[in-house]
Formats: structure tokens, C-alpha cells, sequence
């Protein structure tokens, strides 16, 4: 079952076996080897076991990046048990609704990361997590919960367990067993437990060897390690290749390009608004940043091209990618030697085994080049469904294994794939469809807009108008940005309303969060 599939819990002792006393992690001034690493995490394996961790059990994983936080992301697939990570900006009822949703029957938390207590929350919590009936025992690291026992008396009972009980727990672990459930970012309603087996490991190695990342790599991760991007293509990517991270627990710009300066850091990670930060803080203080090779940047959407074109002229080239929880982090991927075009206004090309449609949004026939609609996705990274939910799985995938991703998308003649938006995101505006991220891109180019976000407002007439919200580093008018506008572009795609605020709201993985944005307009307007 297992032949030629690289299982996930087995990733840590390989880059043990080729790299044994190659840097592997550096975080808050420690370090630790491939070798040191591989020891660490067959120590809290041993420390699940003892806990009672059994095959297919779920373990919740609530804390900020840190080193025990990668530990954990190979210990709990070693033993056969299955990863439920928990969204760090999760508050009581968040968290009490996906520990109990996901069946979890152990929580691993952080006490507090800053002024975040995760303690005090989760003692909020403790009645719906009771009633829910399925969590166990909770571990604590730092101070203690009632009945909660901590990571270190985890670890020392772990001390009983023998090598080999545990090889015999790992060598039970099939590439088809759950290896993690992925609860959505949560932009809108309850999050889903998206359910993923061991099988995407050979997505993330496949484009390790597509990007050419090696033993010399030094990647800055400040991705949050709960979200697929994090986990997949900066913590897995660097176990895969030999390479090195610098581990962040925030993502705090400043450092990170410090970081780079004094780590001699190769490789960048993000989202546009990732990327903005930087570009933003290099502009301020600029540090010496030779040392970067590459960078992922998801592009595609004409909001993400002014900031893409930037960071191939101050930091480094940039690779392409579309992905979502559903389908795995990156399912297309550019590559550096693709066109500067391609890398910064398309989304990447679909990796092995992967297979796109483009529908047509009413009829739902599959459309040709260069027509826009409904994206569907077919190959061994996708869901096998929602964990719990058979109504909503039944509503993306189909028997025939196609997803539909929810997005926009269009498919060019030179193979790749162009992310323009989610179906949600369309507006309608007097019976003509406006793209947000069109009417974003256009607005980025003029001078002080460093962040902008469309949405829709109820209209009696047109049934609803485009609104800009706008993060400004100039003192702009609202007049001033919708002439910019007037005679430019159709008049049904202009905002009706321009409202400056001084920080988008943002899911952990950098996503505006629209639907805030929605019900903000509908307070101001």
C-alpha cells in the first residue's frame, strides 16, 4: 500500500538519514540539526503513545510557531493519528466548535503567546468541550489547566516507550489513513475540517525538485504553520530538501529582513500583502537581501500584480501558484524560468496528476481558452470530503472526483491557469458582473494606495454597487481616487463609495476578510 508514497510522519528520520549535522531550524536564537530535530520528534511520538494516542485518533494543535509545533506535525502522523490545527486567532467559541466538531480527542495548547492568553480561553471553553464528549486529556505548555498535564511530563512519560513499540505503531500507518484535517480559514460560516491523507506529501516534494530547493536553502518561515501554505511549502519543503527555516512565531516584517540579512536567507514566502509588508519595511530600512534566490508568491488576480512586479526589482524572482485547503497548498506552480509574465500575472501551470476544468458558471458546460468560469479541480492531492459533513462534501465533489473550488478561473492557451476571484466575490452590478480584483489592480497603481479591498453594497436599483475600502500612506481623497476612475473604466465598475481605514481585517493567512468588510459598509454608509 505504502510503495513509493513518502509517508508524512517518516519525513523527519530520511532528513536525518541525508543530512544528519546540516542546519535545520533556527528559532529565537537556538538551533537545532536534521539529526537533533529527527531525536526531538521521535521523543514526543514516544510522548503521544504514553499519552494514550491511539491509530486515527485526532490531536488539536493550538499554539503560535514554535518548535514543538513541528515536532508535532510529524509526531502525530508517525503514530497513525491525524493533525487538527487550530487557527491561532481562534477565541473560545471558535475553538470549542472545531476541537468538539473534529471528534478531537487530545488538545495540545500554548498557554499565551503576547497579550493572547489561550489559557484563560480555553477554560472558557472547557463546559462546550466537556459536552461535546469526545477530548480526553489536554496538554499544556506553561502554565496548567484543571486536569490539564504538561508537555513535559508528556515528554517524560514518553521515556517507557520503547523504540520499538513505536516502530511497530508507525509501521502500521497507511498512506490512505487520515493524516489531517484542515479546518478552512473561515472567511464565511463555520470552518469545514477539510480531510487530507498522506498522499499531498508527493505534491510538496515534486515541486521542491520543480523550484530546485536544496540543502543550501535557508527559507524564513513566518507563515502560520496552521495554515497549508506554512505547512506545506516552507516546514515540509525544508525537511523534504535538507534545507534550513527561520522560525518566526509571528510574522513581524522588520525581523524577518533582518533575518535574511544575518541568516543569509534564500527563500521568501507569501501572499501580496505578505510581500507589501516587505517591500514596505525594505523601503524604510533597506538591508542587504543578495543572499534571496526565490520566492512563492500567489499571483493571478489583477489586484496581485503591481506588488508582484515590485518584488522582482527589490528583493528577488518570484514563483507563481494556486491551491486551497481542499486541493492542498499549491497544485500549480510556475517556475523561475517562466516568463516574468507568466510568474507575476498568471497562477502556475497544474502539477503531475492534477487535472483543471473550466466551466460555464449557469450552464455548466466545460468552456475553452481564455473564457472565464467556474474552476474544478480532479487528482490524488483533492479532499476525499469534509469531515462530518456529508451535505456541504456533496456540494463541491462530485463521483466522478471533480471539486468545485468555488473560484473564478480561466485557462490560457500557454497551459496556465489565471486565478480571478471567488464566485461569492463577483459582484452584480445592474445585471453586469464586476470583478473585485479588476477594479483593485487599477486603483493599486495610483500613488499612496497600499492596500485596497471591493465589495458590494445593497442598491435598490442595481441590486448592489461596488465599495473600496483603502489603507492609505498619502492624504487622498475619495473624490480624488473615483476621477481617477471616471472615463477610465465602465462606469458600473466604479466604487460609489471610497472609505480609508488603517488596517485590513485579515484571516492568519492573509486573506482580506470581505465578509467584515461587507458588514463595515453597511455601519458607515
Amino acid at each position: 500500500m505504502n510503495d513509493n508514497w513518502l509517508l508524512m510522519g517518516d519525513i523527519p528520520d530520511r532528513a536525518a538519514r541525508l543530512w544528519k549535522d546540516r542546519p535545520a531550524l533556527v528559532f529565537q536564537g537556538a538551533r537545532w540539526t536534521h539529526g537533533e530535530f529527527a531525536d526531538d520528534v521521535q521523543r514526543v511520538a514516544k510522548g503521544l503513545i504514553a499519552l494514550g494516542v491511539e491509530h486515527g485518533d485526532h490531536v488539536a494543535v493550538w499554539m503560535t510557531n514554535r518548535p514543538e509545533w513541528l515536532q508535532l506535525m510529524y509526531a502525530i502522523p508517525r503514530v497513525g493519528a491525524c493533525i487538527v490545527p487550530l487557527n491561532t486567532r481562534y477565541r473560545t467559541d471558535d475553538v470549542a466548535y472545531t476541537v468538539v466538531q473534529s471528534e478531537s480527542k487530545f488538545l495540545i495548547a500554548l498557554d499565551r503567546s503576547g497579550p493572547i492568553d489561550y489559557g484563560e480561553m480555553l477554560e472558557a471553553a472547557l463546559p462546550q468541550l466537556d459536552e461535546g464528549g469526545h477530548l480526553r486529556q489536554i496538554v499544556m505548555m506553561g502554565e496548567q489547566l484543571q486536569n490539564s498535564i504538561s508537555w513535559e511530563t508528556m515528554l517524560h512519560q514518553g521515556t517507557q516507550v520503547s523504540d520499538e513499540q513505536l516502530h511497530s505503531r508507525s509501521a502500521q500507518v497507511s498512506v490512505e489513513d487520515r493524516m489531517m484535517l484542515a479546518y478552512t480559514s473561515g472567511t464565511t460560516g463555520h470552518p469545514k475540517g477539510v480531510i487530507h491523507c498522506h498522499k499531498p506529501v508527493r505534491n510538496t516534494y515534486e515541486r521542491a525538485m520543480l523550484l530546485g530547493h536544496n540543502r543550501n536553502d535557508v527559507h524564513l518561515s513566518y507563515l502560520p504553520l496552521f495554515h497549508a501554505y506554512g505547512f506545506s511549502e516552507v516546514a515540509m519543503m525544508v525537511a523534504l530538501t535538507g534545507g534550513s527555516q527561520v522560525l518566526f512565531d509571528v510574522f513581524e516584517p522588520d525581523q524577518v529582513l533582518d533575518a535574511v540579512e544575518e541568516e543569509g536567507g534564500t527563500v521568501l514566502h507569501g501572499f501580496d500583502s505578505h510581500w507589501a509588508d516587505l517591500i514596505r519595511e525594505q523601503q524604510q530600512r533597506e538591508r542587504d537581501v543578495t543572499s534571496l534566490r526565490v520566492g512563492t508568491l500567489p499571483a493571478g488576480m489583477e489586484s496581485t500584480v503591481p506588488i508582484a512586479r515590485q518584488v522582482q526589482d527589490i528583493f528577488c524572482p518570484t514563483t507563481s501558484g494556486f491551491g486551497m485547503s481542499e486541493t492542498w497548498a499549491f497544485i500549480a506552480s510556475s517556475h523561475v524560468t517562466n516568463t516574468l509574465e507568466q510568474r507575476t500575472e498568471a497562477s502556475g501551470y497544474p502539477m503531475y496528476g492534477i487535472e483543471f476544468e473550466v466551466r460555464d458558471l449557469d450552464q455548466g458546460h466545460v468552456l475553452g481558452e481564455n473564457e472565464q468560469g467556474a474552476l474544478y479541480v480532479r487528482g490524488y492531492t483533492v479532499t476525499s470530503g469534509y469531515w462530518g459533513k456529508p451535505e456541504a462534501t456533496a456540494e463541491v465533489l462530485d463521483d466522478d472526483g471533480w471539486l468545485d473550488t468555488g473560484d473564478v478561473a480561466l485557462l490560457r492557451p500557454d497551459g496556465h491557469v489565471v486565478f480571478i476571484g471567488r464566485h461569492k466575490d463577483m459582484l452584480k452590478v445592474g445585471g453586469e458582473n464586476v470583478s473585485p480584483a479588476e477594479v483593485e489592480g487599477y486603483l493599486l497603481e495610483v500613488e499612496g494606495v497600499e492596500e485596497i479591498a471591493v465589495v458590494g453594497y445593497p442598491d435598490d436599483r442595481l441590486v448592489e454597487v461596488p465599495v473600496a475600502f483603502v489603507v492609505s500612506s498619502t492624504d487622498l481623497s475619495a473624490e480624488a481616487l473615483i476621477e481617477r476612475c471616471r472615463g477610465k473604466i465602465a462606469s458600473f465598475k466604479i466604487p460609489r463609495h471610497i472609505i480609508f481605514i488603517d488596517e485590513m481585517p485579515s484571516t492568519p493567512s492573509g486573506k482580506i476578510r470581505k465578509i467584515e468588510l461587507r458588514e463595515w459598509a453597511l455601519q458607515k454608509i
